[in-house]
């Protein structure tokens, strides 16, 4: 099991552009058994002809440090940007392995923005607070993303690819897709290839088309949250355009770990709606939540359509934790034209872990961690409304 930590391991951030001095202290530090896996981790040499993961990685902090634009930027915004670049390919032991006499690395930042949220939760405690949230999820979406500015020409809608990604700073205002070009500026200078001049051609048209949408320095701007979610959800409108907005609601979706507080918001600040609550179907059907699950969703999906029937307005109290576990109720509510809130919730890991513990209805811890490392906060482009909440704020 993992330890809460008591006041969160320093992260490993330099404070000048030689690093030789600075690797010792990171591979002696708490990132020492991802970078092992790293040091371990072959590419292909077509496109890795320095070698492993790890050696990779140094070379990209190198090269980011080592940016005039870089160098400008605020210490708080350097340090993201280094902690991006320190994780960006830490998914890559998992994921690496040989195809028609290839090595690749599928998946790596889908994977890797989930494993590095986890190591920044757990190993250095940046969770519960809306500073510490707001400095892991840019870190985490750079991860995510950091190879999408090489590939936008391969992208069906690049258009909309470039304004969803973009709004993840409305929610993480520390993100910038001028921020993920510096990290993936450093990818591509911090390798040894022969495509790096097309590499970097294609990040000019990157930076240039995101200027020309507004959205280099900061998100996109809407006319309307419900036009913010038309147009992220990739209906023919324009992010101006007054809509009409013909829904009903709000049904409230919470989304967050077990012990995070969401029955007591229900109980402050929603008291007055109906709940459909998965625990509390569980608990009358005596189903643990290590139990197969199915009759339990049936029941709640059913209890559900009679609220949207009546397009009465209620709560959907359950952990909610991915995308596709969202989207099975919220597409659900659409059908019915019901406009979907969704409430995540947060709080520290130590206090998540206590609360959990002293619960009548315990969630064994290692099931705790597991849905850790699933967690993907929601997204604008999830919910016509998207709001996210540290320790009952």
């Amino acid at each position: 099991m993992r330890d809460a930590p008591q006041s969160g391991g320093r992260l490993p951030c330099p404070d000048t552009q030689d690093l030789s001095a600075f690797w010792k202290q990171v591979e002696a530090g708490p990132l020492q058994p991802w970078i092992r896996q790293m040091a371990q981790t072959p590419q292909e040499p077509k496109w890795h002809g320095e070698g492993d993961v790890w050696t990779h990685t140094r070379m990209v902090c190198q090269a980011l440090v080592d940016m005039p634009a870089y160098q400008a930027l605020p210490k708080y915004d350097r340090d993201i940007l280094f902690t991006a670049a320190l994780l960006h390919d830490v998914a890559k032991p998992a994921c690496t392995g040989v195809v028609d006499g290839e090595i690749t690395s599928p998946q790596h930042t889908v994977v890797g923005e989930r494993l590095a949220r986890t190591i920044l939760w757990t190993t250095f405690a940046l969770c519960g607070t809306a500073e510490k949230q707001q400095f892991r999820e840019a870190v985490c979406a750079l991860v995510r993303n950091h190879s999408v500015p090489q590939h936008l020409v391969d992208q069906r809608d690049p258009v909309l690819r470039m304004r969803k990604i973009a709004s993840i700073g409305i929610l993480v205002p520390p993100f910038t897709l001028f921020g993920l070009s510096l990290l993936a500026e450093a990818d591509i200078r911090g390798r040894i290839a022969k495509d790096q001049d097309a590499k970097l051609e294609t990040l000019a048209f990157f930076t240039d088309a995101a200027a020309e949408l507004y959205c280099l320095h900061q998100p996109p701007m809407f006319s309307s949250p419900y036009c913010r979610y038309a147009v992220l959800r990739g209906r023919s409108v324009q992010p101006e355009q007054a809509l009409f907005d013909d829904t009903w609601g709000p049904v409230m979706m919470l989304s967050g770990l077990p012990g995070t507080g969401k029955d007591t918001y229900i109980r402050e600040h929603l008291p007055d709606l109906p709940m459909v609550s998965l625990d509390t179907i569980r608990r009358r059907r005596g189903i643990s939540p290590t139990q197969p699950q199915g009759p339990v969703a049936i029941e709640a999906k059913e209890l559900a359509r009679q609220y949207l029937r009546k397009r009465q307005p209620f709560v959907w109290n359950a952990t909610c934790l991915t995308p596709v576990i969202r989207a099975r109720q919220t597409d659900l509510f659409a059908q019915y034209g019901a406009s979907t809130q969704i409430l995540y919730l947060e709080t520290g890991w130590h206090e998540l872990l206590s609360r959990n513990a002293s619960r009548a209805e315990k969630v064994p811890q290692k099931a705790i961690e597991h849905m850790l490392d699933k967690l993907a906060p929601p997204m604008l482009h999830e919910a016509r409304d998207v709001a996210w909440l540290c320790n009952g704020e």
